[in-house]
């Protein structure tokens, strides 16, 4: 129990370090630099960036979200100013894909009307490798941004900008439905139903509010929403759930008996 605590520590901990560094990689994380070197027929940095993520979804799913995502580190220290305040579902969980849609046509059109790629660069409007290298850059992206995903996470809940407007969510999202439906081996969650005591303290400790005890009663823990983190898996009383590396897992509850 003492190996899985530490985990999660490790795990806040790496969030925290990378959202210190936000003012230095957030435009490795721009949807607008991603059009704006399109219409130029560029490759970007954070062109690149969202290749890679949706590369590495095919077997770590959303994992990113919950060990290296700088908003992500935002927002859990946010949930704590929130005292755990439950984030939004349902209808919330498909504003992303709204803002993901028309953003993704965007690219394909300025690609389409800078004649195709011409080149690739990593740097693109990055000064020096620093994001934020401007008084206006500070005050006119980079606070507003913080501001933003500050604000939802204590108006909405725990993790309300990964529910309702993250543009990144949607790749892996997408991914990890073409992962399971080859059968790819990645990384996943493998409940015991019948160790189940029905404590929710998976369920209260979910950063995505998922109602994880219903998916152990289940024996289905794939979840679009689910980022992985390990917060189930570390604090059950009981090691009910635990990682596992392998194609999509078959339901194990009373359901698929």
């Amino acid at each position: 129990m003492k190996q899985q605590k530490r985990r999660q520590t490790i795990r806040k901990t790496i969030l925290i370090i990378v959202f210190l560094s936000f003012p230095v990689i957030i435009n490795w994380f721009s949807p607008y630099l991603v059009i704006d070197a399109a219409l130029a027929g560029i490759i970007s940095g954070s062109f690149l960036t969202f290749t890679v993520l949706f590369l590495s979804s095919l077997v770590l799913g959303r994992s990113f979200c919950s060990w290296v995502c700088p908003a992500g580190g935002l927002q859990d220290c946010v949930a704590a100013a929130a005292q755990g305040k439950p984030g939004p579902r349902g209808w919330a969980d498909r504003i992303k894909y709204f803002i993901w849609v028309p953003w993704i046509a965007l690219i394909v059109l300025s690609f389409l009307r800078a004649g195709g790629i011409s080149g690739i660069d990593p740097l693109w409007k990055i000064d020096q490798g620093v994001s934020v290298s401007s008084a206006g850059m500070l005050l006119f992206i980079f606070l507003p941004i913080v501001f933003l995903f500050a604000i939802l996470g204590l108006t909405l809940g725990r993790r309300g900008g990964c529910h309702t407007i993250c543009w990144m969510a949607p790749f892996m999202v997408l991914v990890r439905k073409l992962a399971n439906g080859l059968r790819i081996p990645g990384l996943r969650l493998l409940p015991r139903p019948s160790a189940c005591t029905g404590c929710k303290t998976c369920t209260r400790g979910c950063p995505m509010s998922l109602e994880v005890e219903q998916m152990i009663r289940e024996g289905n823990m794939e979840h679009t929403e689910c980022i992985l983190c390990g917060e189930c898996v570390d604090n059950c009383p009981g090691q009910v759930i635990r990682f596992t590396f392998k194609g999509r897992v078959k339901r194990t509850g009373k359901q698929a008996m």
